[in-house]
């Protein structure tokens, strides 16, 4: 019984943690992106809202070196959202900035991800997103390796 038991709370927990997933990439898409992939929905999804949309300001907290003291780094606005499908599921969206519309179509694809049969849509909107990220992410380190400075190549004036 208690193999059982243990492996229903890993698929729980697995189930979870690519929700997280799925919300954290959501939630970095862009508002064209999301309502592009909304816009191509052969079945649009019946929505009512639940929660908002509606924007509030997070504490930021920092570190610094990674390993100190936590304290307060600033304030950053959000907006957050949250839908409820015509058959219950509930869904949650949320984004930095003041877009509530972005936050409100994440919350719906959060929604039709929880959903087995429109999962495979989400998942190719999730893929194309962490696509951009990557990409984005890429391009970033590219432009900072271009101004990095190794020390140990410099020719010392004494040699």
């Amino acid at each position: 019984m208690a193999a059982v038991e243990k492996s229903a709370e890993a698929g729980v927990k697995a189930a979870n943690t690519e929700r997280q997933r799925a919300i954290g990439l959501l939630s970095k898409a862009s508002r064209t992106e999301l309502q592009s992939a909304f816009d191509a929905l052969g079945d649009k999804p019946d929505v009512q809202p639940v929660r908002g949309p509606e924007t509030g300001l997070v504490m930021v907290r920092g570190r610094i070196g990674g390993g100190g003291a936590p304290f307060n780094l600033g304030e950053a606005t959000v907006s957050r959202a949250s839908i409820r499908l015509d058959d219950g599921t509930v869904g949650h969206g949320q984004t930095l900035g003041t877009d509530g519309a972005k936050a409100r179509l994440a919350a719906i694809f959060d929604a039709l991800f929880q959903q087995p049969d429109r999962k495979t849509e989400v998942e190719m909107l999730l893929a194309a997103i962490a696509a951009r990220v990557v990409a984005e992410d890429a391009a970033k380190t590219r432009q900072a390796a271009a101004t990095r400075v190794d020390f140990f190549t410099m020719v010392r004036g004494e040699d």
